[in-house]
């Protein structure tokens, strides 16, 4: 969250959203499990687990979770532990130590620095999300007509005239101020579509095609390619505030989707292929979503997750930072082989709450489309925290 977060394609198959960002497609009869009632991993109960050596870890996950556990120390070092597991000092030496590190002696140094233990009761569940490539230009042409916003001048934050005083608590809701000087929620889907932030918005790019960017912005983050060539990767930069409907849980209500005659898929491919088969009525379904994402021209290697550094392939994953400090090792057993191993929490997402509740990230292209949009794992996970932090939580 995305940053990325990111926010996922799940998304609009009604779990919930990635968008801030930051989930995917899961097969049309996947449910994730109840979350936990407990509000952090703390009270959802903390035991410890195997030791590292037990764990089957790939040297390849080894090197990558290592590379990204460096890229999120400074982060881990700097921030509090919403998840009670960790202080930011607990992390310290093993920071220190991971920069002289050898990659090809990875797992000797998950194993000396880390501790696995088991949130709740650790039974886990996988998504996957990817980072979408659609057709954009920078330029408005013919073919390259849908504006890729970003940040509106006059979005703010504001109380609404009939919010009392005494009731102002917590952070102020989304929203512009009208002509009369009231405070209005904000546009929604239709009024952004019909061209409610001409010169009040700057405008990235264009994309192509309507319906694909209407799936990156659940993404929440996405490369457009040029006609030329040239790769503009946008990330999230804010939401309108508006609130999110999962159109293929709508899709479902109606019996649009399904295995019967007359009805699509539940994958993102059938909900695509319902909206490109029926104009009007899925132009009308993708409105019903009334949340809409700006963006922000990313110049790194990667897009950026909720902890300000770049997710990576296989080696990134997003989670409830109440139940698993963000930056930290996490080490997934599912039925989905592909998605074991050794993983580092780097990201977060709106679908993405609860212990042992996961989203794998692998990056940009046709072969992560496939993985991300199919995966649904369950299985088993461990967090992996320093030892002086599980020894102090096991007492």
């Amino acid at each position: 969250m995305r940053g990325v977060l990111a926010l996922a394609v799940m998304l609009a198959l009604g779990a919930c959203g990635r968008v801030v960002p930051q989930g995917t497609v899961p097969p049309p009869a996947v449910t994730a499990p109840v979350a936990p009632l407990a509000a952090n991993a703390v009270l959802a109960g903390v035991a410890l687990g195997p030791a590292f050596a037990a764990l089957v870890v790939a040297d390849a996950d080894a090197r990558g979770a290592l590379a990204g556990f460096i890229e999120s120390c400074p982060r881990l070092l700097a921030r509090e532990d919403a998840s009670g597991l960790t202080r930011p000092d607990d992390w310290r030496g093993a920071c220190e130590r991971a920069r002289s590190a050898s990659p090809s002696r990875a797992r000797e140094f998950f194993a000396a620095e880390f501790s696995p233990v088991q949130i709740g009761d650790g039974k886990a569940f996988a998504t996957g999300y990817f980072e979408p490539e659609i057709a954009g230009s920078r330029t408005r042409r013919p073919g390259f007509e849908v504006p890729v916003y970003a940040m509106p001048s006059d979005l703010v934050r504001g109380w609404p005239d009939d919010v009392k005083p005494s009731e102002r608590t917590g952070r102020p809701p989304l929203g512009r101020y009208d002509e009369r000087g009231r405070f209005v929620l904000y546009h929604d889907r239709a009024a952004i579509e019909d061209g409610a932030l001409a010169g009040k918005a700057r405008v990235i790019a264009w994309a192509a095609d309507p319906v694909e960017f209407f799936f990156l912005q659940i993404q929440g983050s996405g490369r457009l390619i040029t006609p030329e060539g040239e790769v503009i990767r946008i990330g999230y930069a804010g939401q309108n505030g508006r609130e999110y409907v999962g159109i293929g849980g709508v899709m479902r209500e109606r019996g649009l989707l399904g295995s019967g005659p007359g009805q699509y898929s539940g994958s993102m491919q059938g909900i695509m292929a319902y909206i490109r088969e029926n104009p009007r009525e899925g132009r009308d379904l993708m409105r019903l979503n009334k949340s809409w994402i700006f963006f922000q021209e990313l110049t790194g290697d990667g897009p950026l997750g909720a902890l300000g550094v770049p997710v990576r392939r296989e080696a990134s994953v997003a989670a409830d930072p109440a139940f698993v400090p963000l930056g930290a090792p996490v080490w997934l057993d599912l039925d989905r082989r592909e998605a074991n191993g050794l993983w580092i929490a780097q990201d977060t997402g709106g679908a993405i709450k609860g212990a042992n509740r996961f989203d794998t990230f692998w990056g940009a292209g046709e072969d992560a489309r496939r993985i991300a949009g199919g995966m649904s794992g369950r299985g088993r996970a461990y967090v992996l925290l320093p030892k002086a932090a599980a020894a102090r939580l096991a007492r």
